[in-house]
Formats: structure tokens, sequence, C-alpha cells
């Protein structure tokens, strides 16, 4: 058992340590010996010679275990300790008595340090989820049953309301097979568990722990090896927070989501880290709060299908594929969130398809494919999109929007070094979306104007015309030749001569020349933290800083930058 917790078994003094045998067969307990055998679950590494009777002898084994040896609890076959009797070393017989004492002395110390070593006692063998149900049914609705710590296998379905705790002790194991734990009734609360081995099979979505009833509250629980993690179906109002959640070595598309809401309104779900599984996905579920989550390794990091007048703010998503993704849902706020480095095919930061009054603002969006995509949202003729606030930097394109796409508001966001700051999808112009209101615009760090007033707001448009990133828009297959000598001659030609020019894909009438103070930092101290986070602090605050360093400067802001073909 030592092995399961990471912890190396110790080479004990004075300890003949099992390996393997040149002899056709093991050495063999003969009456009358002494010999007493300590079983480890890992083997012990022994010197390769041990001076016995005068010879040189390779590591041998013995396979029958003395009478009273050792706790039945420590190990397995694969390694033994072996306490030579007295009489097999060479020694005198006046030393004998001494030796006898020292063998003793050296058998209690093995098993002292060996016990230690392995962290197991005898609370932790393994038992069957049947002694979690028999206290459950001993205990009274509403009431709090202690599961003893160890290990308990099969799977464990709970129908009666009480608060089941682990103390952080305890392991449920699945087996492989089906769903580790059912919640069947509205006021249970799981707490304190490692839950593991789920079974794998697609038809079933077999699941760490799925609730069939609401509310219950799901917190403090260890996942792993599972396939889909917490599935909540029906289960209005419910609680699930600071749970740590590990999927199953699968192919992206093979795995399970990592927590799925289905017809579950008004939960909380905060200060869960979700790493390696498909989803956090929310369908058909209303008035929810999803904060504090960190979701990295995973293919959505939050994705929401039909749900609607939902919070979602100081949430991390960091390498995924997409980072949130909004489908057929209204009334959303995306607030001080986190998106960094979501590169799948796709690759958006945050992606909005047919959604109305949407609200995203003070998010920090870097390093992603697509900062912000946008598919015909608002859809609806009287709703209005707000996109304010944000950093979105050094992505590949900061802002993408189909041309259909009308009713956004678009103001007071830092755009700074961006690939490409904005473009359409399939090309064209965003010319019935906002990008300025009341009287201030964006930061664009590709700004070629004047602010010979110095009151941070440029004195002429930003209107960025490029033929090469229109001609692009409508041929993929040129993206070979993005900066590129080509790229240039054609921005060139297109100088040269006007009527070549395009129109312009949006004219913000009142750029930034100074980047704004974005509110993009968050509390971390409930989040888990990975090495991205000091990375995407960095980012932010270099990104506002590079802004600002050229932006108060009142002469031509790109005449010591080259060419990006804006005018």
């Amino acid at each position: 058992m030592g092995s399961a917790l990471g912890t190396p078994s110790p080479v004990l003094p004075g300890c003949f340590l099992g390996g393997s045998s040149s002899l056709d067969e093991p050495l063999r307990d003969e009456p009358g010996s002494r010999c007493s055998i300590i079983q480890l679950h890992r083997p012990l590494r022994a010197p390769s010679t041990w001076d016995w009777d005068g010879g040189a002898v390779q590591d041998r084994r013995v396979t029958r275990v003395g009478a009273n040896a050792i706790d039945r609890s420590v190990g397995d076959d694969d390694g033994r300790v072996v306490l030579p009797p007295p009489s097999i070393f060479t020694t005198s017989e006046s030393q004998e008595g001494q030796v006898i004492d020292m063998m003793s002395l050296r058998f209690i110390l093995c098993a002292v340090f060996v016990l230690a070593s392995s962290g197991v006692s005898a609370s932790e063998e393994h038992r069957s989820v049947d002694e979690i149900v028999r206290l459950i049914d001993a205990a009274e609705d509403g009431s709090t049953v202690r599961v003893p710590s160890g290990i308990y296998e099969g799977n464990l379905v709970v129908t009666k309301p009480v608060t089941l705790d682990g103390q952080g002790l305890v392991t449920i194991d699945g087996l492989g097979i089906g769903t580790v734990i059912e919640l069947r009734v509205p006021q249970t609360t799981l707490r304190g568990f490692t839950i593991r081995g789920s079974g794998s099979t697609v038809d079933h979505e077999p699941a760490g722990v799925r609730v069939f009833d609401g509310p219950v509250v799901i917190e403090d629980n260890r996942f792993e090896d599972i396939y889909f993690g917490i599935d909540l179906r029906q289960s209005p109002e419910s609680i699930i927070r600071n749970n740590h959640i590990l999927g199953k070595d699968l192919e992206l598309g093979r795995r399970g989501d990592g927590i799925r809401l289905w017809w579950s309104h008004g939960c909380t779900i905060e200060n869960n880290t979700v790493l390696g599984l498909r989803d956090m996905v929310f369908w058909y579920s209303e008035d929810l709060i999803i904060r504090r989550n960190h979701v990295s390794m995973s293919r959505y990091g939050l994705h929401f299908m039909y749900s609607h007048h939902t919070l979602l703010t100081e949430n991390e998503l960091i390498e995924n594929s997409v980072g949130i993704y909004l489908m057929y849902s209204n009334g959303i706020t995306l607030t001080h969130n986190r998106v960094i480095n979501n590169r799948g095919s796709s690759g958006y930061g945050i992606g909005l398809k047919d959604c109305d009054d949407i609200i995203v603002e003070h998010n920090a969006l870097l390093a992603n494919r697509v900062g912000v995509y946008i598919d015909n949202s608002p859809s609806s003729v009287d709703s209005i999109g707000r996109i304010a606030y944000n950093s979105l930097s050094f992505n590949e394109i900061g802002l993408l929007a189909t041309p259909i796409t009308h009713g956004n508001v678009v103001t007071e966001n830092a755009f700074i070094e961006n690939e490409e700051q904005v473009a359409v999808h399939g090309g064209g112009q965003l010319t019935l979306n906002q990008f300025s209101k009341d009287g201030r615009g964006n930061f664009w760090s590709d700004y070629a104007g004047y602010d010979l007033a110095n009151d941070g707001i440029g004195d002429n448009p930003h209107a960025p015309r490029s033929l090469f990133r229109n001609l692009l828009a409508r041929e993929p297959n040129l993206r070979i030749f993005v900066h590129s000598p080509a790229q240039q001659a054609i921005e060139l030609t297109a100088r040269a001569f006007p009527d070549l020019s395009p129109e312009p894909m949006f004219t913000d009438p009142d750029p930034l020349t100074i980047a704004p103070s974005l509110d993009l930092m968050t509390s971390t101290s409930q989040i888990s933290r990975t090495p991205m986070i000091a990375t995407s602090i960095g980012l932010v605050l270099m990104s506002v800083a590079f802004g600002s360093f050229f932006a108060r400067q009142p002469r031509l802001l790109a005449s010591h930058r080259p060419y990006r073909g804006s005018a």
C-alpha cells in the first residue's frame, strides 16, 4: 500500500530483501527456522551479495510466511523482507547471544519502518460500499453520516436525505463499472470523498456522481479516472463547489463532460477545477451562478445551450480548444474572466451564436486563436450586445464576426498586437455595429492617427482598409502569404491606386490613444493555481503598459512601426 501513496519503501539495514532467484526452487521456511517475512507492495532492493556461510549468495526468496509474521494489511507478494536466523551468519559462540538480540531489534525496526512508510492502517482495507449503505439505513433523515476511512468498492446508490462526510479519508472505487455514486433524493450532501473508477461505455454515460433530484450539495471531493464528472438532471438550486475533477486518459472526442447540468435552474457552480475532460456544459438551465472555476486541457471550457439569465465571473479557461461558447442563450453576463491560450480548430476565447442581451465586460482574452467570435448575436432586432472594457491582446484575431452581425456596442476595449485586430468571416463590413459610445471608442495598437489635443482621443477615425485581408476573407488559402512580400506588394498597390482599396471593415470615430485602465485583476485565492496564471497576469500588464507607452506620444503613432495595412 505504500506505493499507492507515492512513498518509496526504505532500504532497511539487517534485512534480506527478496528478489528474483537463480534457483529452480525458492528457499523454504523449514521447521525450526526463525525466518520471518514482511510483505511489501513494492519490492525493496538488497545488496547484490551477502556473506552467507562464507559464500556469495545472490538475492534469494523465501516464499512461505512464518507464524505470526506481520499484519495482513501491509502489501502483497511483489516483494519480501526476510530476516535471516542468527545461525545463517558466520559467528563465534561468544557472539551468538548478541546476534540474536540484534536480530530481534532489527526485526522490530524493520516492522516499524515499513508500517510507517506504507502509511496504511487496518481501516484502509478494501471494503464493500454495502457497509456505507448500512450506515445510511441506520441514520435518520437529515443527519450526518461520517464514513470510516478506507477504500470502498462498488457502486453506491443513496436514497435517503443525509449528509455523507468522508472527511478527506474515504475513497469510493467503482472498479471501472457504471456510475460510482447516484444521488436519488433531494437534500443530500456529498463531502470529502475521493471518487474514482467509473465505467467508460459511451451509451450509458457513466459518471463519478449522477444526481436525479435536487437540491443537493457536492463539495470538497476529488474525482479521478471518471468518464463524466458530475451530472445533474432536473436538480434545481444545487451547489457544486470546491471539487477537483480529472478525466480518463482518452482522446478529446471520446471524453465525457466534467460538469453537466440538464434542466437544473438556480444552481451555483463555483471553485471547481476540471482537467482533461470534454465540456462544462449547461442545457436548458436558467438563473445560474458560474464563478471562480478553472478549466484546462478540455474541449469547451464553459458551454451553454438554451440556458438563460446567468452570471459567469472570475473563471479561468486556459489551454482548451474553446474557452466560453454560448449558443441560443439570452441574458448572460460575462465579467472578470481570464480566457487564455485556447487554440483548437476554432480556438474562440468567447463565442456568441444567436444570443440576445449579452454583456461581455472586464475580461482578459489573451493568446487565443480568436479573442471574441460573434455569429448573428444579437439575433433579435431590438436586442443589444455590449462588449466593453476587455483586453483583446496577442490573439491571431482580436474580434471575428459574421457580416450579418448587428446591434453590438464595442467600446473602451484594448486591442493590442493581435495579428488581425478585427476580421469579418467571409468578407464584408461590420457597419451595423457601433465602435464608439459617448465620444469614446477603443484603443488600437495599430492606430495611425494624431492626438494633437492630447486628450486621449484620436483626431482621425480608425477605419482600417486592407485589400489583402479582404481577399483573405474570401480565399482562406491565401493565409500562407501572411507577412510575406506578396502581402506587402498587394497593400502598396492598393495605396497607390485608391480605386482598388476596399471599403473599411468598420469605423471607430473616437479611437483612444491611451489604453484604458482595465479592471482585469481578480482574486486567485480560491482558484487552483497553474503556471499559466502568472503568465496571464504578465500578459495583461504588458499589454496595457505597451499601449500606454506608445499612445502618450502626440505624434503620428505609427511612425516607428512597420506598415500593417491600416490607414
